[in-house]
């Protein structure tokens, strides 16, 4: 098997994606990466070169001595202040990690998008911006960021996106290893560059609280079982991602764990028109409905469902645990 040299930087970042990566589970990461053919030149946590040695290896890809397949970014390009890049200097060097990472982007032969951060400029950029924050190519959902938006890798791919904060290690993993073994294709990714196998499905999809979603019992406190939509900030249907289909750590996932989706899959989650764990409504009607459904549609049916709501529904939706069973109906005697 081929080898393919792959090489992950941090920008403006927390970490939590290369801490995601760290929980793939599928088999050992390492025999993952292995079976892949995937050589991490340097990773801020996997690898044990530092200072000097590794900023020699990014000048050796530079000069054309080391091979670069895979450039993978995590974390907020910074170009503060002023557009210099200097808030993030690469340690060791004389140059900005924004000058780097563009120079290293018309290199390689896939540049990928790891967490929202890099993808579309995440929390980092929330507010003002004062960091002067961006995504690799795009800002927000604005097509350009870093590194423009006519940018592509030596093959021909524009950046491909990674989205969530942080994503699932399948996700980043399984991605990684395709593109090791050429193994994708321009038909496996939606137009914003998100691989479709897991950015096909919205986090609805497979959400444990879906029968009372289908009826709009709707949970009035964090306790409650009830659909966390309508009052809880919850965001399942609008956000891609198969995140209540493959589970997180074994386990779960955040509606599993009765916390609501904050959409962290979609660009500008960070800039949200109310509390995260609230619901933003004009007239007592949530602002953001389903993205798929015309927001009439959505208010006539609502309306039916509720007047259908079975009573274990409605009152199950209000408490903490089951108080009505399913039940089946007699048979006519």
């Amino acid at each position: 098997m081929k080898t393919t040299n792959a090489l992950w930087l941090q920008c403006g970042a927390c970490g939590g994606c290369s801490m995601s990566l760290l929980g793939y589970e599928s088999t050992q990461l390492h025999d993952a990466l292995q079976s892949a053919g995937i050589n991490f030149l340097w990773h801020p946590v996997l690898s044990e070169l530092s200072g000097q040695a590794m900023v020699d290896v990014l000048k050796d890809i530079l000069k054309g001595t080391i091979k670069l397949d895979l450039l993978i970014v995590e974390g907020t390009p910074l170009l503060g202040p002023n557009g210099t890049g200097r808030f993030q200097m690469l340690s060791g060097s004389d140059k900005p990690m924004s000058q780097w990472l563009i120079e290293l982007a018309n290199l390689t032969k896939y540049c990928v998008a790891v967490g929202s951060c890099a993808a579309y400029g995440g929390i980092p950029i929330a507010g003002d911006d004062r960091l002067e924050g961006t995504g690799l190519q795009y800002h927000t959902n604005q097509l350009g960021g870093l590194l423009g938006a006519n940018y592509t890798s030596s093959s021909g791919y524009p950046v491909i996106n990674i989205p969530g904060c942080a994503p699932h290690p399948d996700w980043i993993v399984e991605t990684l290893s395709c593109l090791a073994m050429d193994d994708m294709r321009p038909t496996d990714f939606d137009p914003e560059g998100r691989p479709l196998a897991y950015f096909g499905h919205l986090a609805h999809h497979g959400c444990p609280r879906n029968e009372y979603y289908e009826f709009k019992a709707s949970a009035a406190q964090d306790s409650d079982q009830g659909c966390l939509m309508e009052n809880k900030g919850c965001k399942g249907t609008q956000a891609l991602g198969d995140c209540n289909i493959r589970s997180w750590n074994g386990s779960g996932s955040c509606l599993q764990g009765s916390y609501s989706c904050i959409a962290c899959t979609m660009p500008g989650f960070e800039d949200t028109d109310a509390p995260f764990l609230e619901t933003a409504k004009i007239a007592g009607i949530p602002v953001g409905l389903p993205s798929d459904m015309p927001k009439a549609w959505f208010v006539a049916l609502a309306a039916l469902s509720k007047s259908a709501t079975p009573v274990r529904v409605r009152e199950n939706a209000h408490n903490a645990t089951i108080v009505h069973q399913p039940t089946r109906k007699k048979a006519p005697q």
